[in-house]
């Protein structure tokens, strides 16, 4: 690898990667070489034997490289450049694989190329400096969480990707069923049953790194993909789980060489936060903590149970299955006063953005029942959506809660990032269509006729 070069220094090596810039100086040819782990810079002298394939070599071709690591001049050196004081001397040049003309300079800041040129290719888009850093970022974040749990006697568990719709949420991506048609499966929008279902399960300590999947609106830091850090815990009260959570988030992120402005977390009822910022999704940062890269973390929570749909309806404001506060429980069981109802909700917000959030779960039937006969549901349907749940929580369910944190949105706020897009691999562009690859498109008539299903045309409303 081509950051171990120092410690070779006079001997011989061979590395391997691709061509990031060739400068041809009659004579002389310099090359800067590029792999995974950083760049150094080659020269071909005039009586090298690789001269004849540098003649030939552009940038971006994949390449395996011979020569002497040797010790630049103090004039020569490259003055806060990675490996500036280094030189490879080259020997032998083999061309691995060729390379067109990329559409793009990736090593230059691609941002300012068009989403669509960076999509379509964005295979290449990734060699970038800046999209490496990113994607390497969201690698060592997950990591450092993921050894912060395991020290913590969480065990990691995996949930289905094909569940039940559940159109109370926000909207579903739906597979059809082949063995059953005319039935669908969903894609999980979150584990969030499972996970509880677990904790009937008596593991008390889980996690997973999750995929979710919703049909919402797209926008800057809001896609159809995301993945979170999901956990949940069983005896525990609202502040175990908010206490936990910001040991790991402080642990992980000053691990990473970052900077928390605020520990502990500040703490907001909602009321307080929307008197105070306007919004629960505030930034606490100054100018200068801006410029400096400064998290600032804190806790939202006491948020409302309920609110008003348009059409006039009671909804949950975060998630059904979450408890009332304990003052207002009987309130819940009565249906009364609905719009006082407060849960135990709570929301990491950093730098202006929700990064996270969970609840105190309701692990007796007869309040999360009564959860869904607020929102207007009646016996039968309560029955059709989480009959399975009520039936779970019969058979000695434990007290229980947890919280979801989104690793994009997180990955924002440590890169600075303005877009979901920047800290995602293959993401989907602003019309809701893959990267590197062409879907949605429809199926053939033959995969049609297997899956029981025919494709009307929408009509305009």
């Amino acid at each position: 690898m081509i950051k171990e070069l120092r410690t070779f220094i006079g001997t011989s090596v061979t590395i391997c990667g691709w061509v990031s810039v060739r400068r041809n100086q009659g004579k002389l040819v310099f090359f800067d070489f590029r792999d995974a782990s950083g760049t150094v810079q080659g020269v071909v002298l005039p009586a090298s034997p690789a001269m004849e394939a540098a003649k030939t070599i552009r940038t971006e071709y994949v390449v395996a490289v011979t020569g002497e690591v040797v010790k630049r001049g103090e004039k020569n050196v490259q003055q806060g450049k990675e490996n500036g004081d280094l030189e490879l001397r080259v020997e032998n040049i083999v061309i691995l694989n060729s390379s067109e003309t990329p559409p793009f300079d990736v090593t230059a800041d691609t941002s300012g190329i068009s989403e669509e040129a960076r999509l379509e290719y964005r295979y290449i888009d990734l060699r970038s400096e800046r999209m490496q850093k990113n994607i390497r970022m969201r690698s060592e974040f997950v990591r450092r969480v993921r050894e912060f749990l395991f020290s913590k006697s969480f065990a990691e568990i995996e949930t289905p990707l094909l569940t039940e719709s559940t159109p109370e949420g926000s909207r579903d991506f739906v597979v059809p069923s082949r063995l059953h048609p005319g039935s669908f499966y969903a894609l999980p929008q979150s584990p969030q049953q499972y996970k509880q279902l677990l904790m009937v399960g008596g593991f008390e300590r889980y996690f997973q790194i999750a995929r979710a999947v919703r049909d919402e609106d797209l926008r800057a830091d809001r896609g159809f993909e995301h993945s979170q850090v999901d956990i949940e815990m069983s005896f525990v009260e609202q502040s175990d789980v908010m206490d936990i959570i910001e040991e790991m988030m402080i642990e992980t992120c000053e691990g990473m060489g970052f900077k928390i402005k605020e520990k502990p977390f500040p703490r907001f009822t909602y009321a307080e936060a929307m008197a105070k910022f306007g919004s629960d999704k505030f930034d606490l940062r100054s100018d200068e903590d801006k410029a400096n890269g400064v998290l600032a973390y804190a806790w939202v929570y006491k948020f409302p149970f309920f609110e008003k749909t348009d059409e006039g309806k009671w909804t949950f404001t975060h998630n059904p299955f979450s408890k009332a506060a304990d003052e207002h429980s009987e309130l819940l069981l009565q249906k009364k006063d609905i719009a006082e109802i407060l849960t135990l909700q709570y929301d990491l917000v950093c730098n202006g953005y929700e990064t996270g959030g969970g609840s105190i779960r309701e692990h007796r039937p007869e309040y999360l029942k009564k959860v869904y006969e607020v929102m207007g549901f009646n016996d039968e349907e309560i029955e059709e959506r989480i009959g399975h749940m009520l039936r779970a929580f019969t058979f000695g369910a434990p007290p229980h809660g947890g919280i979801a944190l989104g690793v994009e949105r997180i990955l924002m706020t440590l890169t600075g990032e303005q877009y979901l897009r920047e800290v995602q691999a293959f993401p989907m562009t602003r019309r809701g269509q893959t990267a590197v690859m062409k879907a949605p498109k429809p199926l053939t008539s033959e995969q049609l006729r297997e899956l029981g299903l025919s494709v009307a045309k929408k009509t305009k409303e």
